[in-house]
């Protein structure tokens, strides 16, 4: 009976075959490797362009401002609200995060005052309430009874700064000013007014809150003449 020889060497084996085709070796592989759909590297995101580049000036006339009024009353169902948001925000030259944060005990109808709680280490002052602001208010009390806030949501809650710059936006859009706005330019709006109409430096100062007068001294470049009053209304 004859045996195989031993000490054989087995013959090497066949290429890899992937989807009938020979698979690289090496780098070769890696190279051929198919490649994940996702983005290699993560997308950049685009360059935020600039204020200046967007408007020629971070404030509104007040004859801009009463075009935005109109036209917020006609945004969607809270009209009222909306206008209302925006008279207080600027009478009173109200950041977004103060506006928001505005509650009713902080208003007194009777007397026709405000404390204004200013954020950013600002001074708070209290302030009067004309007649187009007490008839706004008053008519939003009877809107909204059952919340502490001023401004609220249809679930009652306080309003967000995110709302409230989409809603400054859209109404800016619909009474068709030159440039996109948003809500600090309802603050800068006040202090360039009441600086356009004489008022001392120093009262809007104390009125917008600013604890160094440094910043608000840039109001008074359109202001031909010193201190009359405020709001006439």
């Amino acid at each position: 009976m004859a045996f195989p020889p031993r000490n054989v060497p087995k013959p090497a084996p066949g290429p890899k075959l992937l989807n009938g085709k020979v698979l690289p070796k090496g780098r070769d592989r890696k190279a051929s490797a198919p490649r994940s759909r996702a983005a290699p590297y993560p997308a950049i995101p685009p360059h935020r362009t600039s204020n200046a580049s967007r408007r020629s000036r971070e404030y509104l006339t007040p004859a801009e401002v009463e075009k935005l009024l109109q036209a917020s009353s006609k945004i969607g169902r809270h009209g009222a609200r909306d206008r209302t948001l925006i008279l207080i925000a600027y009478r009173h030259g109200l950041r977004v995060s103060e506006l928001v944060t505005l509650r009713w005990d902080q208003v007194d109808l009777k007397a026709g005052l405000v404390h204004v709680a200013r954020l950013k280490n600002g001074l708070p002052s209290t302030q009067p309430i004309r007649g187009p602001e007490l008839r706004a208010l008053r008519e939003l009390r009877r809107d909204y009874p059952e919340t502490p806030y001023l401004f609220v949501t249809e679930r009652g809650g306080p309003m967000t700064p995110a709302t409230v710059r989409k809603l400054i936006a859209r109404a800016g859009e619909l009474a068709r000013l030159p440039f996109p706005i948003h809500p600090h330019m309802l603050r800068h709006s006040a202090g360039y007014k009441l600086a356009n109409e004489g008022h001392d430096t120093r009262a809007i100062q104390q009125y917008l809150g600013h604890r160094n007068i440094t910043h608000t001294v840039r109001y008074t470049e359109l202001s031909p003449e010193r201190f009359k009053n405020f709001w006439k209304d």
